[in-house]
């Protein structure tokens, strides 16, 4: 199952532990993903900006892989990113890996792209962020990039791929976001385009992971298909909310070989125990 790694909530909107730097002049564009994007992949942002110093603006402040890049909780996830260069069980590392959660702001999306940002700032990794929750996605406001086009008008046929990819304002992270609301998602994500799609994103370039957020599992069908797509799974259960049965249930209804494992989010520790681990000046945190 993995290690479980127990975050806090609160910590991650304190404000001297997640608020970005001030930002510089911005540019007038932002970098590439790479030198000649193929197929017309798209590589400037509609909203937010990058300059030389803090190489985004706008992001949201739980961003913290970006924004507070010594924190522990930042840390956590560096670990998170090495189980998936570097499986337990050894092979090559998971290409494809999806987030999903028991229940609707358990923080999936948040992992997500903190996870992705970690996997961008990786000397010899590119990262590409899919959000699959076409019920209500959040990705693409998190990470201040335009959402009216995006994975939703791929799969109904109205734009190709490489129109819909939008470059972040960090170098080696690109958004696929969700696009327009449609009205039959379950339908269209369990289309034969959606596998196409994986395959020609895994295929484009060779040092490229695919972060995918997808809705609660058990609230939604097309989640489960779109397991079958995916090298590894991870789990965001937030403390408080799951309740145990419906986290073992939702393990039992995937494939236990993929789950890399267990994110337990706002987990509230008390200031003896904090004083205890030696975690005093991390505030309310939980070890892993």
């Amino acid at each position: 199952m993995g290690k479980v790694f127990k975050a806090l909530n609160k910590a991650m909107s304190n404000p001297e532990e997640s608020a970005p730097p001030p930002p510089s002049t911005p540019e007038p564009s932002v970098k590439t993903e790479r030198p000649t994007p193929p197929r017309g992949e798209v590589t400037s942002t509609a909203m937010g900006s990058m300059d030389n110093t803090t190489g985004v603006n706008n992001w949201d402040e739980k961003l913290v892989a970006f924004s507070a890049p010594s924190s522990i909780i930042t840390e956590n996830i560096r670990h998170l990113r090495n189980r998936i260069l570097h499986p337990p069980a050894g092979g090559p590392a998971l290409r494809r890996v999806m987030v999903t959660s028991a229940l609707p702001g358990e923080g999936k999306s948040m992992l997500c792209s903190n996870l992705a940002i970690s996997m961008a700032q990786g000397l010899e990794q590119h990262a590409l962020l899919v959000d699959c929750d076409l019920r209500r996605s959040s990705l693409a406001q998190m990470l201040a990039v335009d959402n009216s086009q995006g994975l939703s008008n791929y799969l109904q046929h109205e734009r190709e791929l490489g129109e819909v990819i939008r470059q972040t304002g960090l170098q080696k992270l690109s958004l696929l976001p969700s696009g327009p609301k449609p009205t039959n998602p379950a339908e269209l994500l369990d289309s034969k385009r959606v596998g196409e799609m994986f395959d020609e994103l895994s295929n484009r370039y060779d040092d490229r992971f695919i972060i995918i957020d997808t809705p609660p599992l058990p609230m939604a069908a097309e989640t489960t298909v779109l397991a079958e797509q995916v090298d590894g799974i991870i789990i965001v259960v937030r403390w408080g909310r799951a309740a145990r049965e419906q986290v073992r249930q939702m393990t039992e209804n995937l494939k236990k070989d993929k789950i890399i494992g267990v994110v337990f989010n706002a987990f509230e520790k008390d200031i003896l125990s904090a004083k205890l681990t030696g975690y005093e000046p991390y505030g309310h945190y939980g070890g892993y």
